[in-house]
């Protein structure tokens, strides 16, 4: 029988986390292992601290790192080497599992050799806004799908667009490829998504599998996470040269100005503006940072470890 791991980096954890391993152990098939790479152990001892957490979760290895440690894609591939499974699973801390079947439903087209990565559709909590909640829909619909090499004329980047927020990888492919890139700001999902399409892969969306993760990022968060963002696409051209992101940044803008419309909100629009603003100031930036002052950079940037 295969071996399925589901691997978390985590940092500054809440309760939620608790909620997640409870869904793990809910699932209809059934996790091998769950390793959880945490950064800072001042923050996890705390949040574990009175509670019988060795007890109630059994199946679970801890791998402590600092901060200045951490990286998006060392920090991953550190934890992968500590699994022997067949198949393992992204996530992050805060992603809750809507279901039972969620492990099932996103390993099913990995399995069953379809594609060699899958990643799953992002729900919105009841306290996310109007727009992020649009914003999700767009990026994760209700149809699932499979890519391949041949979408990238028609699809651009959304080719290789995959979220490690849970995502799903066949092993032997993953090894094969080289696994995930060793040094990055973010992105490590979608540069790692890129190589196996190059090398013929097919990446799953599965619609059905399905998680809970939301954020109601400021304008300033925004800025700072699509700097990122930028800075990324400007450090791997191999990957994100020559294919178009802000084609599909107006895409999104203009249809959730019509969806603002339709429901008779259109006040919300102004919000829009202004973070849609942020997030393109933020990218523009980021490309060019090698243009920055240092001390611009380290302010600009989400990630601030990164550049120590």
């Amino acid at each position: 029988m295969s071996k399925i791991d589901v691997i978390i980096p985590v940092y500054k954890p809440t309760e939620k986390l608790f909620t997640l391993l409870d869904r793990l152990k809910e699932q209809t098939m059934p996790v091998n292992r769950i390793i959880l790479i945490n950064t800072e152990q001042g923050y996890f001892d705390t949040l574990i601290a009175g509670t019988n957490f060795w007890q109630r979760y059994k199946n679970i290895t801890v791998k402590h790192i600092s901060k200045r440690e951490f990286d998006h894609g060392y920090t991953r591939r550190r934890a992968v080497a500590e699994s022997d499974a067949d198949y393992f699973v992204m996530m992050t801390d805060d992603a809750i599992p809507a279901d039972d079947c969620l492990i099932e439903k996103l390993l099913a087209p990995v399995m069953e050799g379809r594609a060699g990565m899958s990643y799953a559709r992002q729900l919105t909590g009841d306290s996310s806004s109007v727009i992020e909640k649009f914003t999700r829909k767009f990026n994760y619909p209700e149809k699932s799908e499979l890519k391949s090499k041949e979408d990238l004329a028609e699809k651009g980047i959304k080719t290789f667009f995959a979220s490690n927020v849970c995502a799903a990888y066949d092993r032997k492919t993953f090894d094969d490829l080289g696994g995930f890139v060793k040094h990055t700001i973010f992105n490590e999902d979608m540069i790692y998504a890129r190589k196996l399409i190059d090398a013929g892969g097919k990446i799953a969306y599965v619609a059905e599998a399905r998680v809970y993760h939301s954020h109601n990022y400021t304008g300033k968060q925004q800025f700072q996470r699509n700097f990122d963002l930028g800075v990324s696409h400007a450090q791997y051209p191999d990957v994100f040269g020559g294919i178009s992101t802000e084609n599909e940044g107006i895409k999104l803008v203009k249809m959730t100005c019509r969806y603002l419309v339709s429901i008779r909100k259109p006040w919300l629009i102004f919000q829009l503006i202004w973070q849609s603003g942020c997030k393109y100031l933020g990218y523009f930036l980021g490309k060019r940072y090698r243009r920055l002052p240092d001390r611009a950079v380290k302010v600009f940037s989400m990630n601030k470890e990164y550049w120590k």
